[in-house]
């Protein structure tokens, strides 16, 4: 049997004609995903627009929510449980813990929902898919982005002084922002295969969120021992350390918390995007 290509394919490939629906290899996929970047940050930004546009108080309530939010827990977990014990400026430690550990819910929560809840998008255009729940993550990082002022407002209210460290918060929200991207790539593909799934991610995220020391210090409540380890190791309550090294005097920033964090966001982006481009030409058939 002849495995020559026919006239029209030969046609095709000279003038650079690929078949629709087709995974391309990985370098042209990058390659198109770089030109398609800006089309990404737009949808990103229209995102994080839109999201509160139709409330009286609008933006605002992107500050709002993890301010809310951390009020409740001060109210639950530090008066009325007290698990400020181990914690000197425990009023810092809980604003940042849930500030920042809104700001990885959201962005797997977003980007789980970025095929599913895209399929117009898909149907109708033609782009690397996996700009899709880049582009919801990225929203969250535009998103965050006042709710950083506040925060820097208010940890210096809770009696913290300033340091040179404040200066490395970008990039330890940056690590944090890579790591959600790469779990965002996995939960997308997951979704969008199984609809199961998204129904499981908010318990998930509730038990990351009573593990990972979002209101309560893992070294003082857990000890050590390998419990401690893995729970104090794990991602979410390493990027959560990361950020109040660099803002609160009591949480030490060493080299071994930047690798490790380092580290989850590098092997989560590689894994995840290669994840999701194997089952590039699944999406949108349903």
């Amino acid at each position: 049997m002849s495995t020559a290509p026919s006239p029209l394919a030969a046609l095709a490939a000279e003038h650079g004609l690929h078949r629709v629906g087709v995974r391309p290899p990985l370098r042209r996929y990058l390659a198109t995903m770089w030109q398609r970047r800006h089309f990404a940050a737009s949808l990103a930004g229209s995102k994080a627009y839109a999201r509160n546009q139709g409330n009286y108080l609008g933006q605002v309530w992107a500050l709002l929510n993890p301010v809310l939010w951390a009020l409740v827990y001060l109210l639950v977990f530090g008066v009325l449980l007290d698990t400020s014990r181990g914690v000197e400026n425990f009023i810092g430690f809980l604003v940042v813990g849930v500030f920042m550990f809104h700001f990885s819910s959201a962005s797997i929560t977003t980007g789980s929902n970025a095929i599913v809840g895209n399929q117009g998008l898909i149907t109708s255009l033609q782009f690397p898919r996996a700009l899709l729940p880049i582009a919801s993550v990225l929203a969250e990082l535009v998103t965050l982005v006042p709710a950083l002022v506040v925060l820097l407002v208010l940890v210096p209210l809770t009696g913290e002084p300033f340091a040179w460290t404040w200066l490395l918060l970008p990039l330890a929200v940056g690590l944090q922002w890579v790591f959600g991207t790469g779990v965002a790539l996995v939960c997308a593909r997951l979704v969008s295969q199984w609809r199961d799934v998204k129904q499981l991610i908010p318990f998930v995220l509730r038990a990351l969120m009573y593990v990972s020391g979002v209101f309560f210090s893992i070294d003082h409540y857990v000890g050590s021992g390998t419990a401690a380890a893995v729970l104090s190791h794990q991602p979410v309550a390493v990027y959560l350390e990361l950020v109040r090294g660099t803002l609160l005097s009591e949480v030490p920033l060493t080299p071994a918390l930047w690798a490790w964090a380092a580290g989850w966001a590098l092997v989560t982006l590689v894994l995840g995007f290669v994840f999701f481009w194997h089952a590039e030409e699944r999406y949108g058939r349903g």
